[in-house]
């Protein structure tokens, strides 16, 4: 690619992490190996952080420069799917959110939520609130990229502090659907989303978790297939990649998010033009513009 000293790339936004403190932590976690479906997720935070030399820092619409944020590279949590992993993993959210306003984790696949929520909010888990942009419920039993939401509600997240968007047709179980009215989960599912805002839907979450600090999951596969085919559980008919980038940005400008994960995208899987990363990208990029609207 050439280079235009007057369109600086979003890539060399990033800087590796010090000592001091940051507007914005970005990390990775490179799970895979508790994947329903075989997954070269963990190839996926290096692809997202190259895939950003795709793009400037400018966000045209809100006339701002997400470049006047700081933000650093906190590396990667290498091998989660350890028998420490997931305690190494813990330990990486923990710094990186006592160094940042906002966590950004890369997966991945979706069980790096667990593991992040637990070190962004440690013993303070029952007392905040979870959103998931997801096709899944992710309450299967054992320990899986389909059981986060469960093992978070066992470890002590109350049910009713968890909202779901997206939760899609034919991409779940009668079963688990009833666990999560068990657990008072609040869904808003995708045939919901067809006729409203962003913004509606935003508010509506929000405004059922209160004051409380949150973690938000965009699990990529709540997208339409035709726009992440990197998604190994993505199916047609879900939302746009227009939708995934306008809930971006609103999550970033909600105060009382603290953390963000990005999952469920296998970049060895990715279509020639790399289109799922390319989102991934763009969503960290739309994050990060909403964080600067606070």
């Amino acid at each position: 690619m050439s280079e235009d000293a007057l369109w600086p790339r979003a890539a060399g936004w990033l800087s590796p992490a010090g000592s001091g403190q940051y507007d914005l932590g970005l990390f990775g976690v490179l799970a895979s190996g508790t994947s329903i479906s075989a997954t070269g997720a963990d190839a996926t935070p290096t692809e997202i952080r190259v895939a950003l030399a795709r793009y400037s820092t400018y966000s045209w619409s809100q006339g701002k420069d997400v470049r006047d944020l700081s933000i650093a590279d906190f590396g990667d949590s290498e091998t989660p799917d350890s028998p420490d992993g997931e305690e190494t993993t813990m330990g990486l959210a923990a710094r990186v959110t006592k160094n940042s306003g906002l966590a950004i984790a890369l997966g991945g696949d979706n069980s790096i939520t667990y593991a992040v929520m637990r070190g962004v909010f440690g013993d303070e888990l029952a007392s905040s609130g979870l959103i998931t942009f997801d096709a899944h419920h992710d309450l299967r039993d054992g320990v899986s990229n389909g059981s986060p939401v469960r093992r978070l509600i066992e470890a002590g997240l109350p049910g009713t502090s968890v909202v779901q968007i997206g939760i899609n047709d034919f991409s779940n179980s009668p079963q688990y659907a009833a666990r999560a009215k068990e657990y008072g989960v609040h869904v808003i599912p995708r045939s919901a989303l067809r006729n409203r805002s962003a913004d509606s839907v935003m508010d509506e979450a929000l405004s059922k978790l209160g004051n409380k600090q949150l973690h938000v999951d965009f699990d990529m596969d709540v997208c339409d297939r035709a726009f992440v085919p990197a998604c190994p559980a993505a199916a047609p008919g879900g939302i746009s990649a227009d939708e995934l980038r306008q809930f971006a940005f609103l999550v970033g400008k909600a105060k009382q998010v603290r953390s963000v994960d990005v999952t469920e995208i296998d970049a060895m899987a990715d279509s020639a033009d790399g289109r799922t990363v390319r989102l991934g990208a763009l969503a960290v990029l739309e994050i990060a513009s909403g964080y600067q609207n606070r």
